[in-house]
């Protein structure tokens, strides 16, 4: 068994709130906004899912660490959450084919985290009060210090992210002698998608976040895809001018998270901060075209205008949420293209959600 003497750590909210815990090993301070994930495995998923970036991530499963890392389980090339907060941190692993322990893996990706926290007082705390800005500091600096510093960070409502995870340069990804050729537009794209997307015979060309729509059909796809990522969707006007002209061109499209959003805000459907996010794997959906329920996963903190929506004729609720009745999936009735505010590709349920690929492909079909 290991051991490890652990300094005293602090999270600080920007309402002047204090958590206390310890310092899982790696000193400094970091920022973020502060959100909760409700998924009870997956962790290796969660840090590394670009759609996580500048947010300070907690744990509400008690346990986090205690089946390891393995180089498998990535969604992207990093750890891409800003810190971690949690319960318990378990230092010993006992997955049999685990690459290495969490806490070495924090130490090369550098991420500060803080666990001890009674983690059921600040979901709740977070709950009652909306998500906000927050900062880990697990090398002693003074409070005092912290909320001047927390007080410059900027918040999420506005703020563009996507450049910060999207790719610098276009790449490949599949079987070149796939049948289908499809062109994401990468604003945070999750490693899983184009797996499932390579495996229904697709070869898939991702362009930087930045692309314009004639750099993508010189790829000549039969489809498009734009995918999930962070931050505000609205300050994205390049990828939603890149989703009006592909409407135009009518040929098949799917979005997913904030895909899912910039074509709504493509279509002149509103995007709104919500109080507190969608983020976990146990989220019920309703699919209102085949009356089924579906169990997702979802990581957003933003939404399309439901009211907005429903007034459009245009387009087509597809999918809500069952919790709160917010919109979870939508289509424009006389294009090809559909779209889906939670993540098919996650596989919880573990398939409830995968035959939206296997529409997407048959739109691309037909």
């Amino acid at each position: 068994m290991k051991y490890t003497t652990r300094n005293s750590a602090v999270l600080l909210l920007s309402d002047g709130t204090i958590f206390h815990g310890k310092s899982i090993g790696i000193s400094g301070t970091t920022f973020g906004e502060v959100c909760f994930n409700t998924g009870m495995t997956g962790y290796q998923e969660i840090f590394t899912d670009p759609s996580y970036f500048g947010q300070i991530m907690v744990a509400t499963n008690p346990h986090i660490g205690n089946y390891g890392v393995n180089d498998k389980d990535v969604e992207s090339d990093s750890v891409k959450i800003a810190g971690l907060v949690c319960k318990n941190f378990s230092f010993n692993y006992s997955r049999s084919d685990a690459s290495g322990s969490l806490e070495d893996y924090f130490t090369k990706q550098n991420l500060i985290c803080i666990s001890d926290v009674d983690t059921r007082a600040l979901v709740s705390y977070i709950r009652d009060n909306g998500a906000m800005n927050a900062v880990i500091c697990t090398d002693g600096t003074a409070i005092e210090d912290l909320k001047k510093a927390l007080a410059a960070v900027p918040d999420m409502k506005g703020l563009e992210l996507a450049s910060k995870v999207s790719t610098k340069e276009a790449y490949f990804f599949g079987d070149e002698n796939a049948t289908y050729k499809v062109a994401a537009l990468d604003l945070g794209i999750k490693t899983n998608i184009l797996r499932n997307l390579a495996k229904r015979d697709c070869y898939i060309k991702v362009f930087p976040f930045d692309t314009s729509f004639n750099e993508m059909t010189a790829f000549n796809p039969d489809g498009y895809f734009l995918s999930n990522g962070p931050g505000d969707p609205e300050p994205l006007s390049g990828a939603i001018q890149v989703a009006k002209e592909i409407l135009a061109s009518n040929k098949p499209l799917f979005g997913i998270c904030l895909g899912h959003q910039i074509i709504g805000l493509a279509n002149g459907i509103s995007t709104y901060k919500m109080f507190n996010g969608h983020r976990g794997i146990n989220h019920p959906v309703k699919n209102l075209v085949t009356g089924k329920g579906e169990i997702t996963s979802q990581n957003h903190g933003f939404a399309v205008n439901k009211e907005e929506l429903e007034a459009n004729s245009a387009m087509e609720i597809t999918h809500v949420h069952l919790n709160d009745g917010t919109v979870a999936g939508m289509r424009v009735k006389d294009k090809n293209c559909f779209s889906v505010q939670y993540h098919p590709e996650a596989s919880p349920g573990p398939h409830d959600s995968s035959y939206l690929f296997d529409q997407y492909i048959e739109s691309i079909r037909s």
